[in-house]
């Protein structure tokens, strides 16, 4: 045996002591025990492992009679009664610290040597449809917060042995599980040594916020507004991009898995249009588009067309504000906008009782009382409302806010220079965009650069029976599909 870690079980009780205090966590559980006749020190931490399971082998193992064991028989007699499949032994005293606080059941036998089961059990919920990823019709599962479970919800969709979890322990003190999921045959390999190299480089003491803390760091967001990453909670969704070659990044903790690499048109896809025909899905498509961009464009360019005289045909001049207020327009808008997203915060802050109630409030009431004193027109408040309805077409939270942040921009540059602003902030957007490149892939590919085929798919939703070649931007090592 070579797994030796302590000299006795008193050795063995005194580290543990000294590493967890003596009785000063009520849920570290250090218990002496038999292996039927070999005496053993149990370890585990109560609220993480399979109390259920932990006690029927337990119970199993009653010694039958007081006879010593021979240290060269020690394994052999270990190994023959405790037959359970999860075991596996430890050679290190900082593994089998790690061991215990993942959750595992840890035993050191008679003569100091360790021996580790898999009977982990974290609390949790069963899997539900996210709420923020719906569909008509689909599968009604989601990711949790257990990353074993997660695990599993892909395997489920991918029977293939080429698929790959490999686990890193990422942060000085948290320790957290994080598996980076992809085909071995599909991946392209230097993607994926970038991934391990800026994970190995990480050197803090945990990641409180799971898997936005890890993209900060595998990505050196800063202050960018958009995201870099696509998030979704659906294991349909993440068993697709693994197939076209992308990388799943699984966070214990967490129930959403990060997907890379990803462009902005990545962002502004949903299941729901691979869930109905292709027409019906090429329909859906084009709304959000059309819904993404007038939610960015409507406010400044409404403000553009009805303060610059002679850019409003005759025909449209009813568009707009007939009403005066005492407030500027621009002041208006400015304050709709801000105030259509204290409603948003209230209404996420607000008990879900209390929120159809507040909202009704807010919109209705608010709204109405504001246009009758004079402090908006009754056009400024239809606009504002309908550039925040567009918004909410957008799947990714996180794109829809950056394009708030934009069009808030926008607007400013608009009311400071008109026509003139208007185009110029869309210039320095549009450069903005074309510069990104999270692990080297064009943030507006396949517009920038132009990919004529690719961007034909982006627009159409092609039948599934097409052939289709994986994505330029994930380098993957077979292009074809089919």
């Amino acid at each position: 045996m070579t797994n030796k870690l302590f000299n006795s079980l008193e050795e063995a009780e005194e580290f543990l002591k000294e590493q967890f205090g003596d009785g000063e966590s009520f849920d570290v559980c250090i218990k002496h025990m038999f292996i039927k006749n070999l005496p053993v020190l149990c370890a585990y931490i109560s609220g993480l492992v399979d109390g259920e399971i932990l006690t029927e082998i337990s119970s199993n193992l009653l010694p039958d009679e007081d006879i010593e064991i021979d240290i060269e028989d020690e394994k052999e007699y270990f190994e023959a009664y405790f037959n359970f499949y999860g075991r596996s032994e430890e050679t290190e005293r900082k593994a089998y610290l790690l061991a215990i606080l993942s959750g595992q059941v840890t035993f050191i036998t008679k003569n100091g040597f360790c021996y580790v089961a898999e009977l982990r059990n974290y609390p949790g919920r069963s899997p539900e449809e996210p709420d923020n990823e719906k569909v008509i019709r689909g599968s009604r599962d989601g990711f949790t917060e257990g990353i074993m479970q997660n695990t599993a919800l892909i395997r489920r969709r991918i029977r293939n042995s080429n698929l790959r979890f490999e686990l890193h322990k990422v942060s000085k003190i948290g320790q957290t599980d994080v598996a980076f999921a992809y085909m071995k045959d599909v991946v392209n390999e230097e993607i994926l040594d970038k991934l391990r190299q800026r994970l190995s480089q990480i050197n803090h003491d945990g990641l409180t916020m799971a898997d936005k803390s890890l993209e900060e760091w595998l990505f050196k967001q800063k202050f960018h507004p958009v995201p870099f990453v696509r998030y979704t909670e659906r294991p349909d969704i993440t068993a697709a991009h693994l197939l076209e070659g992308h990388i799943a990044i699984v966070v214990d903790t967490s129930p959403s898995v990060i997907l890379v690499p990803v462009t902005i048109f990545h962002l502004l896809q949903h299941a729901e249009e691979y869930r109905e025909a292709p027409a019906v899905g090429t329909f859906i498509r084009s709304i959000r588009y059309f819904g993404t961009v007038m939610g960015l464009l409507l406010l400044p360019v409404w403000y553009v067309c009805v303060t610059q005289e002679g850019l409003l045909p005759e025909a449209l001049s009813f568009l707009g504000a007939e009403e005066k207020s005492n407030v500027p327009l621009l002041l208006q808008l400015i304050i709709a906008d801000i105030g259509i997203e204290f409603l948003r915060m209230a209404a996420i802050h607000t008990p879900t009782p209390l929120s159809t109630a507040m909202g009704l409030v807010a919109g209705v009431i608010i709204g109405q009382i504001a246009i009758d004193v004079g402090l908006f027109s009754s056009e400024v408040v239809l606009y504002t409302a309908v550039a925040a309805i567009f918004l909410f077409v957008i799947p990714s939270y996180e794109l829809s806010i950056s394009i708030k942040m934009f069009r808030f921009a926008l607007l400013l540059i608009t009311g400071l220079w008109g026509v003139n602003g208007l185009f110029v902030g869309l210039f320095l957007l549009f450069t903005y965009l074309c510069s990104l490149r999270p692990l080297q892939a064009p943030y507006l590919w396949p517009l920038v650069p132009f990919f004529p085929k690719a961007m034909l798919r982006v627009l159409i939703r092609f039948p599934m029976t097409d052939d289709a070649l994986r994505p330029y931007i994930v380098g993957s090592k077979q292009r074809k599909r089919s």
